[in-house]
C-alpha cells in the first residue's frame, strides 16, 4: 500500500473513533434535536455521511452509483426535527461503522490505477478529476467538516467536548 493510502486510512479510522465518542452520550431522543434554527443534528449528519459510502465503494470497485445530490439526505436536504424521518441511533452508527469498513477494504484492494481513474460523476470531475482526489475529499475533508458540526451541536447544548 502507498503512504498516501495509509495516511487517508489513518484519518478515516480516526474519524470513525471520533464519531463514536461524539455519539456515545447522546440519547436517542436527542438525535434529531435542533438547538438552533436549521442546525445540523446527529441524525441528519450520520444519514448524510452514510449516503456517501456507496459512492466511494462504487468508485473504488468501478461500479455505478447514484448521484447523492438529490437524495433525501443529500447536499440539498435540510435536517428536520422529526426523529421518525431517520433511522435509530444504533442503526445509524451500525451503518456508519459498516460503511467505514467497506470503504477501507475497497481502498486497500483498489490499486493505484483505480485511484488514477477518471471521476465517474460528471459534476465532480472539474474540481476533482480523479477518483483518488474525490476519495481524499470525501473521506477526510467532507466527513471532518460534518463531524465538526456535530461537535458544535454538542457544545451549544453545554455537552462536554470529546
Amino acid at each position: 500500500m502507498s503512504v498516501m493510502i495509509d495516511a487517508i486510512l489513518l484519518g478515516w479510522d480516526r474519524n470513525l473513533d471520533y464519531t463514536k465518542r461524539l455519539l456515545a452520550d447522546v440519547p436517542q431522543d436527542r438525535m434529531a434535536y435542533q438547538p438552533a434554527v436549521n442546525m445540523n443534528h446527529p441524525a441528519w449528519i450520520l444519514s448524510h455521511l452514510n449516503l456517501y459510502h456507496a459512492c466511494m465503494t462504487g468508485m473504488l470497485l468501478g461500479k455505478p452509483f447514484e448521484d447523492p445530490k438529490e437524495h433525501k439526505f443529500g447536499m440539498k436536504s435540510k435536517p428536520v426535527a422529526d426523529a421518525s424521518a431517520y433511522l435509530s441511533k444504533a442503526e445509524l452508527l451500525s451503518d456508519f461503522e459498516r460503511g467505514h469498513a467497506d470503504v477501507a477494504a475497497a481502498l486497500r484492494s483498489a490499486g493505484q490505477s483505480r485511484l488514477e481513474a477518471a471521476t465517474p460523476l460528471e459534476r465532480w470531475r472539474t474540481a476533482m478529476p480523479q477518483v483518488g482526489i474525490v476519495l481524499n475529499y470525501l473521506m477526510i475533508l467532507h466527513e471532518s467538516t460534518h463531524l465538526g458540526q456535530f461537535s458544535v451541536w454538542r457544545r451549544v447544548q453545554g455537552m462536554p467536548s470529546v
